[in-house]
Formats: C-alpha cells, structure tokens, sequence
C-alpha cells in the first residue's frame, strides 16, 4: 500500500525539516511541478465556469474574525494573535484560519445589483490551522494549507443551481485526475456549542442542500457533528488504501456570514436584499490533493499531471542529436520532457529507471535516420516508429485533454 510521505520522498516532490517545523513540508521540483500544473487546472476550470480571482492578504485583524464567528467558535484551531507593537492596546492580527471572510469584505467593497448575481469569486490561496503536533503527518494534516476555494453570493433561488453545478466541477475534476469519491455526506451539525445557535437557518441550508444532493441523484449519508460552525455541507470523502477517509471537496450554504458582515444587493424592486454564500473547493487543499494523487497512482501520475511526461532515450552516442532536437520540440510544445542519455546505462536500465513517466521515445540508428521514435507507454504498450512530429503531436492533444488515457484508438 503506497504512502505518499514515503514515496513522495522517494521521488523527490516534497520534505520536511525540523529547521522549518513540523506541518510545514517544502515542495522540490518535480513536486512543485506537479501543484503548479494542478493549480493551473483548477483556476482554468473557474474561470470556464464563470468565477473571477482574486488575492486577499493570509493576516486580518483579530477584529474580522470576530465579526465572521471564528474567534468564538473556531479559535482553538487558530494561531494565537500577534500584536503590532508593544504599547497597551495594540492592534492584533491573525494568520488566517479560513479565506471566507476576506471574500465577504470584498463583496461588499462594492454595491452590487441582482443582475450581477451569480458573483462568483475564487482564490488559490494560504491559510492556516494550528495542528497539535500529533495529527500532522506528511501532505494530509498540515499546518500551512493553499486551498482552492471560492464563494458564490447569489440570491435564495439560485443556491441550487450553484451548488449543483460546484457537484460537477467536482466530478470532472475527478475524471480528469483519476480518483474516485469514496461516499458523499451530508454533514450536519451535532451536540455542543461549536454551532452558530441559528434553527432557523440551519433548516433552511440542510434542506437547501438535502434537494441538491436529491436532484443530483447521487448517493450520500447524513452524519451528524461534521458541519462547519456557520453551516451544513456537502462533504466528498475519499479514501486510501487502508479504507481511511478524509474530506477533499466541499459545498456549504451559508446565511450566517451574509448576515454578520451586512451583505446586500439591490434586488429589482429597488430594495436591499441578503445574498446567500455558498462556499465550495474543488479539491480542497493541494496539500491533501497531492498526498491522495500519490497514493492513487503510485506516482504514476496522469499525463497531463506527471512532473517528467516525456523521456528521450537515444540508444547510443550516436543518436544524442536527434534526441536533443525531440527535447527541443517538446520544450516548444509546451511538454515537460527529459534526455536520458546513454552516460545513465543501458537503455533497459534508464526505461526501468524512467518507469513511472507516461511516454518513453526511444530513437536507435534507424529512426534517427528517418526523423521518427518508437513509443513506449508507460503501461507497456510499445508502438510501431512514427515520424516525431506527429507522435508529439499526439501526446500534446492527449496531454491538453486532462484526461487519463496515455494513448487513444484514432
């Protein structure tokens, strides 16, 4: 059973170092490759889907926080304030545990109409939770996060259509990274007085989302004491090899924060009116997202995904020219390649060395002479020599389709 802290090493994607601190893992090359092109995938699906970015500042007074209810509510997870200054009464900032209330103070930045809503903001951006040190373990549980989140502020009938549409952001992300859910829950809220102390609202969300997850005609269980202090949602559970699950995507209705930082907008009748906010996260964290692809895949990542996508492999001295001018269209396509040169060993040690890697061209005397490469695909599959043009070719359409085949039947 893989485990991502191990093998993540192994591969060299990511590290920790006790200089540093515990939950505050480093990413290398080919790990940072890896969240950057993930990164880039998740931002290029909002903005398809109507969502405009933004950035807000990881600190915010202690002020915004207890406007929001976090402080009352979800301050035993957060870094203690830092003052500014030493004289009594100094203002107090925080490392933010949740980008929420960023979003909510953009919002009302500015008036809006009912003709603007939808208004859909996201934002790839840091957080962070102060973890005891025995929970954190490798990517999964960590004390600095880069989520993906974003909030919706629309109006009370249009929370349903939002939230099913983020349900489908959700699954083509899945399909595109390989994983699949291992249950949907419906989170509510439980026993204690980590909870907003709002029936009415609470009714309203659960019901609002209960109707989603209905119409959506997918599958889910209702459990109680998981919801978000403001909040139900829709919790997308996976799992890893062992059968253990953690959350890696969400959907939340919120009237709570619409209401503690007075959002409106001016409805046709000419009159305020309280926007809800959904909230909703793709694939959560990069973090865990990461630790869960390792896992999945082994480090066999998709193409599209995997941090080396191409590996030349010339058989000789003879063929390093040719292979160094594949290196040099693939770098113009856009594709991540690498020349493993005859200096690394045989040509069955560097195909074993480079197992893990989708496309493996290898060019002897022959295709050197006729300007091609024999495949081989990381599945075993070997393929008659091709000119080298159309083989990239091929490999760019497939790699630019985010999907999960190596190789199609065209």
């Amino acid at each position: 059973m893989p485990d991502h802290r191990k093998l993540g090493r192994e591969l060299g994607l990511f590290d920790t170092d006790p200089l540093i601190g515990a939950g505050l893992p480093y990413w290398l090359p080919d790990g940072a490759t890896v969240r950057h092109t993930l990164e880039e995938y998740i931002r290029d699906a909002e903005r398809r889907a109507g969502y405009r970015h933004v950035y807000s500042p990881v600190l915010g007074k202690r002020e915004l926080y207890e406007l929001s209810g976090h402080w009352s509510h979800y301050s035993d997870d957060m870094f203690p304030p830092m003052e500014l200054g030493t004289e009594p009464g100094a203002e107090q900032v925080v490392l933010r545990p949740s980008l929420c209330p960023h979003h909510a103070v953009i919002y009302r930045s500015r008036g809006h109409s009912y003709r603007e809503l939808p208004l859909r903001m996201a934002e790839l951006g840091g957080m962070y939770r102060s973890e005891l040190s025995g929970v954190l373990g490798g990517l999964t549980r960590v004390r600095a996060i880069q989520l993906n989140d974003a909030h919706i502020f629309c109006t009370l009938d249009q929370v349903a259509d939002e939230a099913g549409a983020a349900l489908e952001l959700i699954r083509r992300a899945y399909e595109a990274l390989g994983i699949a859910p291992a249950r949907y829950r419906l989170s509510l809220p439980g026993p204690g007085g980590k909870y907003v102390a709002a029936p009415g609202m609470w009714r309203r969300s659960t019901a609002l989302l209960t109707d989603v997850l209905d119409r959506s005609g997918l599958p889910y269980e209702a459990e109680e004491g998981e919801a978000a202090f403001y909040g139900p949602k829709i919790d997308v559970q996976v799992a890893d090899g062992a059968g253990r699950e953690s959350t890696l995507s969400t959907v939340q209705v919120d009237f709570h924060q619409p209401e503690r930082f007075d959002l409106h907008y001016i409805g046709p009748d000419g009159a305020r009116h309280r926007p809800v906010m959904v909230h909703r996260s793709i694939i959560g964290s990069v973090e865990r997202a990461v630790a869960h692809l390792i896992e999945e895949h082994g480090g066999a990542f998709p193409a599209w995904l995997a941090p080396t996508q191409l590996v030349v492999l010339p058989i000789s001295e003879a063929e390093l020219e040719q292979a160094e001018e594949v290196v040099r269209r693939c770098e113009g396509l856009g594709l991540r390649a690498e020349l493993a040169g005859p200096e690394r060993g045989s040509l069955g040690a560097r195909i074993r060395e480079s197992r893990l890697v989708p496309y493996q061209a290898v060019i002897g005397a022959r295709e050197a002479g006729e300007g091609q490469v024999a495949l081989r695909l990381r599945d075993g599959r070997r393929l008659d020599p091709q000119p080298a043009g159309e083989a990239l070719a091929r490999i760019g359409a497939l790699v630019g389709a985010h999907g999960t085949e190596l190789w199609d039947a065209a």
